[in-house]
């Protein structure tokens, strides 16, 4: 996978592309990561991006000749003229905007089947209108919160999406069991020592018993959704198991 990402703040992306997962990644030449000053791109002799916006109102807005630029400098001759088959395997665009469909698992996984994906990462009031309407495929937001600027939100996006490649993490496992991938929070993990301060690992998991494990943490994953987002459960297709177990779930929680 490529990934690029247009921000006026490149120098910020230099220990997160380097370090932890993202740096193996790169080093195993799974994916390559490129952050790119988009204001190179800039007409102005005095790389302005920027302007005030038509109308009149507070703050500047993007000016859209820039970013297109950068876009479209990025493209390889496929991607920009289509396949000779007329596939138009063109990168993801994406916007990192709070106006955007909210980020979650399923978008990372859908995103993590794409060859290159280009970031863009906005700062001041926000975008000229026709850089959503002509140029971004998707338009997303880490949630209903106010930040700088893009960047934090592109860095969790791509962590999340560069994660579940094959090759990157040494389980790939993984991936698979942690929270929200099977639309329920994670259960409970536990390792040595068996007891620490009085605090003794549930005996199921030392039994060696695989199939009682495996229905005690689907049981607990279920307990922990139930008691922490329980607005999960709603999205979920539950088995006629995973009803009686939530039900013994609520039995269990008012005795407590």
């Amino acid at each position: 996978m490529r990934v690029d990402v247009l921000t006026l703040f490149p120098e910020m992306f230099a220990g997160v592309f380097g370090a932890s997962i993202l740096g193996k990644a790169q080093g195993k030449g799974i994916v390559s990561l490129n952050a790119i000053n988009f204001r190179d791109f800039s007409d102005s002799k005095h790389g302005t991006v920027d302007d005030t916006p038509y109308g009149g109102g507070g703050g500047m807005v993007l000016k859209p000749d820039p970013i297109f630029q950068a876009v479209e400098s990025l493209l390889t001759g496929d991607e920009a003229a289509g396949t000779p088959e007329g596939d138009g395997q063109k990168p993801r665009i994406i916007l990192m905007c709070p106006q955007g469909e909210t980020f979650t698992q399923a978008k990372a996984e859908e995103l993590a089947k794409e060859e290159h994906l280009v970031f863009i990462c906005g700062h001041y009031e926000g975008y000229d209108e026709r850089i959503r309407e002509h140029l971004v495929t998707d338009e997303l937001s880490v949630g209903d919160y106010v930040l700088t600027g893009g960047e934090l939100p592109a860095m969790v996006v791509i962590d999340s999406v560069v994660r579940l490649l094959p090759g990157v993490l040494g389980n790939e496992t993984s991936a698979v069991t942690d929270s929200f991938s099977t639309g329920l929070l994670e259960y409970p993990q536990y390792t040595r020592p068996v007891e620490f301060r009085g605090w003794k690992v549930p005996d199921i998991l030392l039994s060696g018993h695989h199939a009682n494990i495996e229905n005690w943490r689907r049981k607990e994953a279920l307990r922990r959704t139930w008691q922490r987002r329980p607005d999960l459960l709603g999205k979920l297709e539950l088995s006629n198991q995973d009803k009686r177990w939530l039900e013994e779930i609520e039995r269990e929680e008012k005795l407590d």
